[in-house]
């Protein structure tokens, strides 16, 4: 056993171990504790990590057990899975998912409705030919925006792990932007051949990927079928009765039911 260690996390205090901290290498943690990222320290010379301390525990347990034990009343799924994003521990991550689909699962009855818009853009952007030579270029660009609505939250809490919008050369999870347990609007744009990749910083521009397939998502089909996907493992099916089949085949309007 390694020497303890005390850890001050948002004010709240934890003793542990060394081993237990870096178990996971590649997690934040792993690479605080392992001399990678320098740590911070309170006045008493406690590491210091500012974090939910509350939350912490759960994450603390995992490393100890590499299981995620959560109570049967447990109503901070948002926040929990926050904490797990920033530590990025990936098997947690992993049990994170499989206990929100486990929830999800359990929920009776629910509807699913997706209302789905596109529509082309131009866009301006500057070319460097040479040194202190640029040009004027412009090229076309498909804006894609879903309206997604859900009687199970716990549903578009899955649907936000698994897709992530790509900015700034980052990739963020869309469940940040839940800011309605029911309601999510999606907007991003397919990639432009010849964009060079700061211009969709500078405009502002969006692109979505599916993770972990590390799928980027230019096309409504391919939207259409990873999100099918994503619903009908977790339950769902097609409403036969809406929309009508033109409206689905030209991806207009989706509509998927849980019954049981």
């Amino acid at each position: 056993m390694s020497e303890p260690i005390t850890l001050n996390v948002g004010g709240k205090l934890y003793t542990t171990s060394l081993s237990t901290l870096t178990s996971f290498p590649d997690s934040m943690l792993g690479a605080m504790f392992s001399g990678k990222i320098p740590t911070k320290k309170d006045s008493q010379g406690n590491c210091f990590i500012d974090r939910d301390g509350k939350i912490f525990r759960y994450i603390l347990n995992f490393l100890r057990t590499s299981h995620l034990d959560l109570p049967e009343d447990f109503q901070e799924m948002g926040l929990l899975r926050r904490e797990v994003d920033f530590y990025q521990i990936q098997p947690l991550i992993e049990a994170l998912q499989e206990k929100e689909v486990e929830l999800s699962k359990a929920e009776k009855n629910a509807m699913l409705n997706i209302t789905l818009d596109q529509k082309t853009q131009t866009v301006h952007f500057t070319v460097r030919e040479a040194p202190q030579i640029y040009s004027l270029s412009s090229s076309n660009m498909e804006v894609f925006s879903a309206h997604i609505f859900s009687t199970s939250c716990l549903f578009l809490k899955l649907l936000g792990s698994k897709l992530y919008y790509c900015f700034n050369g980052n990739l963020s999870s869309i469940s940040s932007y839940l800011q309605d347990p029911n309601h999510l609007t999606l907007d991003w744009v397919a990639s432009v051949e010849g964009l060079p990749e700061e211009e969709y910083t500078k405009q502002n521009l969006k692109r979505l990927w599916v993770v972990p397939d590390n799928k980027q998502i230019n096309t409504f089909q391919v939207f259409v079928e990873e999100v099918l996907k994503i619903a009908m493992s977790d339950g769902f099916c097609i409403d036969s009765s809406h929309p009508h089949t033109s409206d689905f085949m030209n991806n207009k309007i989706i509509r998927l039911i849980r019954c049981k």
